[in-house]
């Protein structure tokens, strides 16, 4: 497999470049209402087109899968603070705080954040702090999110990644810039709903949507050489450990009040190895869905 940044189907330019203005802001946190709201509003302005067939995938244990459909890209959000320019200052402060690894800068530059948070928050999408998203959740700050994407690929093509957590679904989007195939969980209904909402539009045909419990892993897409949570455990769950392929490496923040970054490898049929890494904070890893 050759080495190469992963891309859409359509640029996420075309979410960003095309100004047109959309409707006032409803609510200033990302919600399922909120992203009902967004898609009765893009579907007034934008008529649909057929999906493309999809084969009904079958179930297994708690996980609905879901495939991205292609839709009208929305009318984009007009505010100075959201532009390419800021987007890019915010890839070059990245690249300052210590992030080497080209491609996933790249897939920073390409992947809107703006467009995976309510409207009240947009202006602040680019600066480098989490936000909130709804369901006492938030989407990590940049900085962390190429941070754990860096350490997980380790300048390594990336053949197939598990996301634990999807949220709004941002970092899913960046994780299909890099990676050959991407599933993602989420165990808040309302999130995978928000973030199906949010990916819609871009048509990532490399990414794949579940709802259910995180802790569990997937083991019927299993193995992946990459698996990245975004929620903190005490320890990182066996499941997902088991998971990983042979030379696969795990990143998570681990912890309790006090959370630090942990990068596990695998090498050998029962054997890891684990880093410490930077200090950090998350929301907590709980199991079950909701």
């Amino acid at each position: 497999m050759s080495e190469k940044t992963r891309k859409f189907p359509l640029p996420l330019s075309s979410i960003t470049d095309k100004a047109q203005k959309k409707q006032p802001v409803f609510s200033s946190v990302a919600t399922p209402q909120t992203a009902t709201q967004n898609a009765a509003r893009t579907a007034a302005s934008n008529p649909w087109r057929p999906p493309a067939t999809v084969a009904s995938p079958s179930r297994s244990h708690a996980y609905a899968m879901e495939r991205a459909q292609p839709l009208p890209s929305p009318a984009p959000r007009q505010h100075a603070l959201v532009s390419d320019a800021v987007r890019h200052a915010m890839v070059q402060r990245v690249a300052r705080q210590g992030v080497k690894d080209q491609a996933v800068l790249d897939a920073l530059a390409r992947v809107p954040r703006h467009a995976f948070m309510d409207e009240g928050l947009a202006p602040q999408a680019y600066i480098d702090a989490s936000l909130p998203i709804g369901h006492h959740q938030t989407i990590s700050q940049p900085y962390i999110v190429a941070r754990m994407i860096e350490v997980m690929r380790n300048g390594a093509p990336l053949q197939r990644v598990l996301e634990i957590g999807t949220g709004c679904g941002y970092q899913a989007a960046v994780l299909a810039c890099i990676a050959q195939e991407v599933y993602s969980i989420e165990r808040i209904k309302p999130l995978h709903e928000l973030a199906k909402a949010n990916l819609r539009p871009m048509r990532v045909a490399n990414l794949r949507l579940h709802y259910g419990d995180g802790m569990l892993g997937l083991p019927q897409a299993a193995p992946f050489d990459g698996i990245i949570l975004a929620a903190a455990g005490l320890e990182v769950p066996q499941a997902l450990l088991d998971q990983l392929s042979i030379g696969g490496r795990l990143v998570a923040p681990v912890g309790g009040r006090t959370q630090h970054l942990e990068l596990v490898t695998r090498v050998g049929k029962a054997e890891w190895v684990s880093q410490t890494l930077e200090d950090c904070h998350f929301v907590p890893l709980r199991p079950g869905t909701v």
